[in-house]
């Protein structure tokens, strides 16, 4: 007689998160330092170390941290690791249209800051964010897997409640009350959620690489607008070097394939000249990297027992470079609204609970999705009358002291009721 089959092996957590990038495995880490049980599940094959991240050459993706998302990131203990690995700090910034005499500064001096954020690469923001919860009592970490399936609790044929399923590529369950995808901009457990997006193509990519310059660029963040194309150079010091630069170039396909097939040489060349000259001339260190632009916004984020964050939610032109700290705020709000329920008893899976998450989130992303959006039909636009505003515009705004602050206080975060972990 042959034995029965075993029954698959399920793992019990109060959260399971999908996804182990810097929000995902940030809103891991809020969680458990509550003292919640949780499980990351990513697909890599191992979680990247600070000694990785701290290669003699950056990693060509960056972000601009603002003081906000800094504050979190001290709240869970990993800003001194990235301080003692790799950041910038830049206390300026600078913006012009490259087609007229248009100009605004901003300095933290103006902001009333010490500083508007600090340039980091995603590598040195992941491997603290890891060091911190691979060994956390109350994390276990699924990482070379993937999912399989999500099974929701009125699929079961038992009709079990009080949470759904992750079925593993190795056979593995996991069963929580609440699970959360975190599995970027491409999510495929939001589409077994059966979630829908709202895509909006940019018909532009952005290219990404290293660039060490013959000035040094004092703190300073730059971006000038080329043809409505917004070429961007991020401060990083390396080994107290601080002439190196991160370049982002959002750009026609057209002229984003010309630029990845240019030698590095000729390639130097064309962005010292984009950037007229002011930081002389240009090195490129490393190979120039393309891809695509498209936001997105998720039409929901929350259904019961379920929620999106970052990417997974929207995804943002790079123009501001707002991206993670979008997503890290989501998933410092989805861990305050969480915690708090699962501390008074509550159903922290409940949809009740996670609609909050979903009304302090959404309008902030709408709006600097919007916002991002605007800017691209304002400097792409040809039209005289356009050209002309945007150029008096900025002058005019460069006059207005208060103007300016506000519009800093916004840039650096500084925006609606932020969780207590980010004051």
């Amino acid at each position: 007689m042959n034995a029965a089959p075993e029954a698959p092996r399920v793992e019990q957590f109060e959260a399971v998160i999908v996804g182990g990038g810097m929000v995902g495995t940030a809103l891991c880490a809020l969680l458990a330092q509550a003292g919640m049980r949780v499980a990351l599940v990513e697909a890599l094959s191992t979680p990247i170390s600070l000694k990785q991240a701290a290669s003699a050459l950056p990693a060509p993706r960056v972000s601009a941290l603002t003081p906000v998302s800094q504050r979190l990131l001290t709240h869970l203990g990993v800003w001194p690791a990235m301080q003692q690995t790799r950041i910038t700090p830049y206390r300026g910034m600078q913006v012009w249209d490259a087609e007229g005499s248009g100009d605004i500064a901003f300095s933290a001096d103006e902001a009333g800051v010490l500083v508007l954020g600090h340039i980091v690469e995603n590598a040195v923001t992941l491997a603290a964010l890891n060091s911190h919860v691979v060994d956390h009592p109350n994390v276990t970490t699924f990482f070379g897997v993937s999912i399989e399936a999500l099974q929701r609790a009125n699929q079961k044929a038992d009709k079990q409640t009080g949470g759904d399923w992750l079925v593993l590529d190795d056979g593995r369950q996991l069963h929580a009350p609440l699970i959360v995808a975190a599995d970027g901009a491409h999510s495929s457990l939001r589409e077994m959620a059966g979630i829908e997006v709202a895509s909006d193509a940019m018909q532009q990519d952005a290219v990404v690489t290293t660039v060490q310059c013959a000035k040094p660029h004092g703190g300073t963040a730059r971006q000038a607008f080329i043809d409505g194309r917004p070429l961007a150079f991020l401060p990083l010091t390396v080994a107290g070097d601080d002439r190196y630069c991160s370049i982002v170039w959002s750009t026609t396909p057209e002229h984003a394939a010309e630029l990845c097939g240019s030698s590095r040489s000729a390639l130097g060349d064309t962005l010292a000249q984009a950037l007229g000259y002011r930081l002389g001339s240009v090195t490129v260190c490393d190979q120039a990297h393309r891809f695509p632009l498209v936001q997105r916004h998720a039409r929901q984020y929350v259904q019961e027992h379920f929620a999106l964050v970052g990417d997974a939610a929207h995804s943002i032109h790079p123009l501001a470079g707002q991206g993670v700290n979008l997503g890290l705020m989501d998933a410092a709000v989805l861990a305050e609204e969480v915690v708090h329920a699962w501390q008074r008893g509550a159903p922290w899976g409940a949809i009740s609970t996670l609609k909050r998450y979903e009304r302090r989130r959404r309008f902030d992303n709408a709006a600097m999705l919007a916002l991002m959006k605007g800017f691209k039909v304002l400097f792409g636009s040809h039209h005289p009358v356009l050209t002309l505003a945007r150029n008096l515009g900025m002058s005019g705004m460069n006059q207005q002291v208060p103007l300016k602050r506000m519009l800093m206080r916004q840039a650096t975060g500084e925006r609606g009721r932020l969780p207590l972990s980010c004051r």
